[in-house]
């Protein structure tokens, strides 16, 4: 039995199906397989049913995974103790971030951090969250910055800032001279939205559900299009494809006097996402994720509204 084997079954079990799981690992389908059919011999045991569409999890299999769980966390603790000492501010702290959320808080965050705790740089990798919740449950990062739903992985989760949305149109648009633009009113134009995967494109969707309507084409007509960053639906938006919605961070402060944007706030209640950090219950630098956490409620990020009173109220 190995760790390896013990990631494998625990990746299995959540995503019922060995082609994903194994994708998730980073390694072949028969590899996967081949260990998971080993680990199951060597135990004596059939963890997962297979043959239907969906691979089910055995009753035995399933407290032999929770069991896995957890030793992958205890693992991942081990290595962190070891690697850091008795000082949780020394040495790199692997930070996890979604794409719609990096390029524009960590410019801000970084000079911050540094500033206050040079003695723990920061390793960043951007993600989907569902990959980056795979990264915590490894051990493979340490916490990660993401929007609100999370995937049920039984990670401690602080929250961080409220951010809302507003709508990005092209500045000869009709709307570009509003205040405020009803959600509702959104499906009666081209939206341009991000691809699959990503959580901003969910949240989208739920300010204006009308919209998952047409994702495909309807009668000949494109009533969406899909782009594979924030930026780049920007410059489509620019160039009059369509309109979006934008978190405050990605707007620009003070656009220039020549931008080919205009942002209109939608009205009250205005849609937000709720941003948090999520670390695995096991992880033992508890000091450096409160000190990362601080140093994003000193960032200066307009727009949003910081909830570090509201932690604070929780803990007294």
């Amino acid at each position: 039995m190995t760790l390896t084997e013990l990631k494998y079954i625990v990746a299995v079990a959540r995503e019922r199906h060995f082609g994903r799981a194994a994708e998730a690992c980073f390694v072949s389908q028969p590899t996967l397989s081949v260990a998971i059919r080993k680990l199951e011999d060597e135990l004596g045991v059939t963890i997962f049913e297979r043959g239907g569409a969906e691979v089910g999890v055995t009753a035995i299999g399933q407290r032999i995974v929770a069991q896995a769980q957890k030793v992958l966390e205890e693992s991942a603790g081990i290595k962190e103790i070891a690697r850091h000492g008795h000082d949780p501010l020394a040495g790199p702290l692997r930070v996890g971030v979604i794409h719609t959320i990096g390029p524009y808080l960590l410019p801000r965050l970084v000079p911050v951090q540094i500033t206050r705790t040079p003695q723990m740089p920061l390793l960043l990798q951007e993600n989907f969250t569902v990959r980056l919740v795979e990264l915590l449950r490894q051990g493979e990062i340490d916490c990660a910055i993401m929007a609100l739903p999370l995937p049920e992985a039984g990670l401690v989760v602080q929250p961080l800032y409220d951010e809302p949305f507003l709508v990005a149109v092209p500045r000869d648009h009709p709307w570009a001279k509003r205040k405020s633009i009803l959600a509702e009113d959104l499906k009666q134009q081209t939206m341009l939205l991000l691809g699959s995967g990503h959580c901003f494109r969910d949240q989208v969707l739920e300010v204006c559900p009308e919209l998952s309507r047409f994702s495909a084409a309807s009668d000949g007509i494109q009533r969406t299009f899909e782009g594979s960053s924030l930026e780049t639906i920007r410059h489509m938006v620019a160039a009059g494809i369509g309109i979006t919605v934008l978190p405050v961070t990605a707007v620009p402060e003070h656009p220039p006097a020549d931008s080919l944007l205009t942002y209109v706030p939608l009205e009250p209640p205005t849609p937000d996402r709720r941003v948090v950090l999520a670390w695995r219950r096991s992880f033992p630098r508890l000091a450096a994720i409160e000190a990362l956490a601080q140093a994003i409620y000193a960032t200066q990020l307009p727009g949003v509204r910081m909830l570090e009173d509201e932690v604070a109220s929780h803990q007294d």
